[in-house]
């Protein structure tokens, strides 16, 4: 009866939650330009505020001319000042949270969270499942046991101010009405190593009811193939009432092949893009493509072409003045003192109504030694091309150039950890190489020009990604492998695990 009860309570609250969510999808552009101006006026007398002249900005074009486009780096000395204590410098008040990341180039990076920036995160993972339940009209799974893959809850304080990794943030923050059902334990979770830790979520999890389960790609796959070895079952053989997965962080496209033969039968997928900076966009409607952009949770959004990202006089567009189909650079101010951030990834729209996005990339994630620029969405969805013409299965991949092979003209050579290799490679190969040339036509041209040769396949033994990701300390929780490099050095490492 109680479980009857709660699963009402979360239809009538999730029918309630969409309904209001319709201002917001119309009033987009008008809501965006609202904000800026909102956020410019509180920081006002800020460190920042003060020597950018925010009280002379009236306007975005305001904006624009007086706060330039940073990256980390450029904000690290105040973040620095923050992290001692200090007051009034981003904003207001010091941040409640420092969500530490890893970075290429600044070693860890802490993004600081206000207090009025924490619930936008948790309403929009919260506004997801609203979302879903409403449209499925069903919401079973609150009744089940769920499970969100993440890193550890523990937190440092540094002068005052909590710090740790966003997932062991939110953590935290989950509703007393869901923390019954919640796995994994909270010891489990502490555990840093992340192969014991998968271990020990396999054995609390797989005699319970799951409904629901979140987390990256790569290692709910993990996960999955360790609760398969241990039990010799699917996913939907062992939790016959699991309904909903939950993921982020990385395109979901290229993994559904192998998640749907893992899984063994029908689950609802929901695909989110959440970072330490801000909870940008969740898929509204599960059975379509695109993922709606939240243009009313404390984030005003800057874009730029992607083929003038890094010129020094690069046009700043905002919402009314995107192109669908068109890859962008994505460019943050928040409520928690970011100010014209670029974050690094790479957006596209496909729909201006409502805004719907999907995320085609990293600003630093591309291959272009030879001129070319080719982006993530274009290897992803060549991938996929070819694999729906071929009885192959992918685990993972990455692109790296070759610029100074042994013999012969300079070529993309693409590291591919096959679960099931073609029958014959040389074949994928070639369409593969038609598929890219589809659709980049600068690659197209080094080809037809005899610059470059082909690409190459070099086929990896299992698990060469996981020896990569734990060679360089990055196994488990929301860290990510590159799918493309301007370099060799994943390339490199990952040579000497092939087949």
């Amino acid at each position: 009866m109680l479980n009857f009860i709660k699963k009402k309570i979360a239809l009538i609250w999730a029918k309630n939650h969409v309904k209001e969510t319709q201002t917001f999808k119309k009033n987009a552009v008008e809501d965006q330009e609202k904000l800026l101006l909102s956020l410019v006026k509180i920081a006002e007398k800020t460190l920042f505020g003060r020597e950018h002249q925010f009280e002379n900005i009236h306007t975005i074009s305001d904006f624009q001319k007086n706060v330039p486009i940073a990256d980390y780096e450029d904000l690290k000395p105040y973040i620095e000042r923050v992290k001692k204590g200090q007051r009034n410098i981003l904003w207001t008040e010091t941040p409640e949270y420092f969500a530490k990341t890893s970075g290429t180039t600044s070693g860890s990076k802490y993004i600081p969270i206000s207090k009025e920036g924490m619930p936008f995160q948790l309403n929009a993972a919260r506004s997801a499942l609203f979302h879903y339940i409403a449209q499925k009209n069903n919401s079973d799974f609150v009744s089940g046991k769920m499970i969100f893959l993440q890193g550890s809850p523990e937190l440092e304080e540094i002068n005052g101010i909590q710090t740790g990794r966003l997932s062991g943030i939110v953590a935290h923050h989950i509703p007393n009405y869901l923390q019954k059902n919640r796995l994994p334990s909270l010891k489990t979770n502490l555990i840093e190593d992340w192969e014991t830790k998968v271990d020990e979520i396999v054995k609390e999890t797989e005699k319970e009811n799951m409904t629901l389960i979140s987390g990256i790609p790569p290692w709910l796959i993990m996960y999955f193939e360790k609760l398969i070895e241990r039990n010799g079952k699917k996913i939907k053989t062992l939790f016959p009432n699991l309904q909903l997965i939950i993921t982020g962080g990385v395109n979901y496209e290229p993994y559904r092949e192998k998640m749907e033969e893992l899984l063994g039968g029908k689950v609802d997928i929901i695909q989110t893009f959440p970072a330490s900076e801000g909870f940008f966009a969740f898929q509204d409607d599960f059975e379509k493509e695109g993922l709606l952009l939240l243009t009313n949770h404390g984030i005003f959004y800057e874009f730029i072409p992607l083929e003038d990202y890094g010129k020094q006089e690069a046009k700043r567009l905002t919402l009314k003045d995107i192109e669908l189909n068109k890859d962008y650079a994505l460019i943050l101010t928040t409520n928690s003192g970011l100010w014209a951030y670029s974050i690094g990834d790479v957006v596209r729209f496909i729909s201006k109504d409502p805004y719907r996005i999907l995320v085609s990339g990293r600003t630093k994630h591309f291959t272009s030694a030879f001129g070319e620029h080719v982006i993530a969405f274009e290897v992803e969805e060549a991938m996929k091309a070819t694999v729906e013409k071929f009885p192959a299965q992918i685990t993972e991949f990455h692109l790296a150039p070759q610029v100074n092979p042994i013999q012969g003209l300079p070529y993309h050579e693409w590291f591919i950890e096959f679960e099931r290799e073609p029958e014959n490679l040389e074949n994928f190969g070639k369409n593969l190489d038609e598929e890219m040339r589809k659709r980049n036509s600068y690659y197209d041209d080094l080809i037809s020009g005899k610059i470059l040769q082909p690409l190459i396949i070099t086929s990896l033994k299992k698990n060469a990604f996981q020896d990569y990701a734990k060679s360089e300390g990055k196994l488990g929780g929301q860290n990510k492998i590159p799918r493309l490099a301007n370099d060799r050095k994943i390339g490199d490492f990952l040579e000497t695990l092939k087949r």
